[in-house]
């Protein structure tokens, strides 16, 4: 069985900021998959980058409320993890164009 590991790339002000500063990329990842098994995932995703360190964190649910004509909603994200993933110097990974 083989399993998504890597589920999407984080796309924000503070990830371009990473990005851009340190070689540094965010990614969503699925919850059981360990640093070694993110590595080799975006490694074999994309063969010319090499990958240096990675980070992960597990961010925690979140509760959001919002005001609407029939009165106050509350909903829920789920939790995830976050994978930053620090690229060798000289790489980089082109989102828009894949």
């Amino acid at each position: 069985m083989v399993k998504n590991i890597i589920i999407k790339p984080i796309l924000s002000e503070k990830s371009d900021k990473l990005i851009s500063k340190q070689n540094k990329y965010s990614f969503v990842v699925d919850k059981k998959a360990n640093k070694v098994e993110i590595q080799k995932a975006l490694q074999s995703m994309f063969p010319s980058v090499t990958v240096v360190d990675v980070n992960t964190g597990i961010m925690p649910a979140k509760v959001k409320t919002r005001n609407t004509r029939s009165g106050l909603v509350k909903g829920r994200f789920s939790a995830y993890k976050k994978a930053i993933v620090t690229l060798s110097p000289g790489d980089e990974l082109d989102f828009y164009t894949n």
